[in-house]
């Protein structure tokens, strides 16, 4: 990155959740390489808290939320979005078969989470996420075709990693760092090696936890410095 001002335009497709989009947002003030108003980028957000559950829909228990993100992706395109981008890990099993009919490009978050994982910890990493990302398969595809891997979570840490979500949702922070702190205790039990929190609220409740900054890799954290190589990038 340098310090040009970006000339990129950057589209969330937000509200997946509310409070997940809003830290996204605070991570790209945050860490863009900016000493003043003008040098952070202009940022379109489409929030749409109302986008079908996708988890349900991947369980084929509710209505699937492909339209409604494609529908809010191509209106982000249509306002003038350069560059695109989605802070929910598990919508992008529903994105990634139109990804390559969209008019602007996708700073995808399971890559950039790969990615930074294969920095963090070169011989692998836990991953904690949604049962629909962790079923789906996409991060593990990812990992295999970059020649890395993650360490499977037990159906008991499974079942943890849905009450944190549940907790940050509800805007329980500090249950779900408490329910983190347990999570970590089980799965550094077996091995100590990072936490990948594959699931956009699960940052939050790592953030809320006493666990060390250094063990977790945020897919939040992830998909901003994406974001902002791409947006700061000499073109």
């Amino acid at each position: 990155m340098n310090d040009m001002i970006p000339r990129k335009i950057l589209g969330v497709y937000g509200g997946m959740g509310p409070a997940a989009s809003a830290e996204f947002l605070r991570l790209l003030a945050a860490m863009a390489p900016a000493k003043r108003d003008q040098e952070h980028p202009v940022v379109y957000v489409y929030s749409n808290a109302q986008t079908p559950d996708r988890t349900a829909a991947f369980f084929g228990r509710g209505e699937s939320p492909a339209a409604a993100l494609r529908q809010g992706l191509d209106t982000l395109c249509g306002w003038g979005a350069d560059l695109l981008a989605v802070p929910c890990n598990t919508a992008h099993i529903f994105i990634d078969p139109f990804r390559a009919q969209l008019r602007s490009p996708l700073i995808h978050i399971v890559e950039a989470t790969v990615a930074d994982a294969i920095k963090a910890a070169p011989d692998g990493c836990w991953i904690i996420a949604t049962g629909a990302t962790m079923d789906s398969g996409i991060y593990e595809k990812e990992a295999a075709r970059r020649g890395y891997r993650f360490f499977a979570p037990s159906e008991e840490v499974r079942e943890l990693a849905t009450q944190a979500i549940v907790r940050v949702k509800a805007g329980e922070l500090k249950a779900g760092g408490a329910v983190m702190e347990e999570i970590a205790a089980k799965l550094w039990a077996v091995r100590r090696a990072p936490i990948v929190t594959a699931c956009t609220e699960l940052p939050l409740a790592y953030d809320a936890s006493s666990l060390p900054p250094e063990m977790g890799i945020s897919s939040l954290r992830s998909l901003s410095r994406a974001c902002l190589e791409a947006l700061y990038a000499e073109e």
